[in-house]
């Protein structure tokens, strides 16, 4: 018979794809059927609250444009997208206590709605952070394999807010790109540039995911971090962060993207020169770090 019951629906949706021939997507799209159904039944979903549910996914479209992804933002704030990522960071260290590597891999992070491909190449020791408001920073290590190569002509895309928190794609059409570049490694694996010390900030709530914070009861905040992409050829990409061990909302970011292993103390210095020379004439603060790669 045609008609289905409240208790049949399921079992009929995944009949309906017997024929599917993609059995990967056949096995993510019947967990999805199951479970998305098995909550309307938990919750017992009423016909208003599921257009409410309609409607806010629609404005969460809405808001989205080339320069802000509100989509990520949800994923992020309900910590799926770091879900995603502590998962697959499972999966690689299982792999690699596996082999007979004698070094970690750096922890991986959420890549967040503010990656804005094609920074620019710029040479080593430059400074991304002139003129921008915020305290200097110099950032100085070295990018190596697990087993302690140097990875050189390693690319290190970085990008931040400034010292309010504020990213470029933030300050409207003509602020253009700022605190952003890629730098590569020299030959031993090392790479130093200057930036600002990064601050906390709130992530955008003018929008249905601001809006979902608040009816949660949450804050909308993130410690303050720097983003890097690292990547080199015959390795595994590494999208992170590196945060500032002295900021407010470490135990409590707003995306749960936190990593112990990537806490970096910003040392705070005197105006005087800085460890590549510079002669600095006013205060600044300087963060060592050292990346890991996971051979592809």
């Amino acid at each position: 018979m045609a008609q289905l019951e409240a208790g049949d629906i399921t079992q009929a949706v995944l009949d309906r794809m017997a024929d599917c021939q993609d059995l990967r997507f056949k096995q993510v799209m019947t967990a999805l059927v199951k479970h998305a159904h098995a909550f309307v039944r938990e919750v017992e979903l009423s016909e208003e609250e599921w257009i409410n549910a309609i409607l806010f996914l629609t404005a969460t479209g809405q808001k989205c444009d080339d320069k802000r992804q509100e989509f990520i933002l949800l994923s992020d704030t309900l910590g799926i997208s770091m879900l995603v990522v502590a998962l697959n960071q499972l999966k690689a260290a299982k792999a690699f206590e596996r082999g007979d590597s004698t070094g970690k891999p750096t922890e991986a992070t959420v890549q967040g709605p503010f990656y804005w491909e094609g920074a620019p190449a710029l040479p080593l020791g430059a400074d991304i952070g002139e003129n921008m408001p915020g305290e200097p920073a110099y950032y100085h290590g070295r990018v190596t394999d697990t087993e302690g190569r140097p990875i050189a002509n390693c690319c290190l895309d970085v990008w931040s807010g400034d010292g309010a928190g504020v990213y470029d794609m933030q300050m409207g059409e003509d602020a253009g790109m700022r605190l952003r570049a890629r730098f590569h490694t020299d030959a031993e694996g090392h790479y130093r540039f200057w930036s600002i010390k990064p601050s906390f900030y709130p992530v955008p709530d003018d929008g249905p995911v601001g809006q979902m914070l608040r009816r949660m009861g949450r804050h909308p905040n993130r410690p303050g971090h720097i983003h890097m992409k690292v990547y080199a050829p015959g390795h595994q990409t590494l999208t992170t962060h590196l945060f500032v061990a002295d900021s407010p909302y470490l135990d409590s970011d707003a995306v749960f993207g936190v990593r112990n292993s990537l806490i970096v103390p910003f040392t705070a210095h005197e105006p005087g020169t800085a460890p590549d020379g510079r002669t600095m004439d006013k205060p600044y603060h300087s963060a060592t770090y050292d990346f890991q790669l996971v051979r592809a």
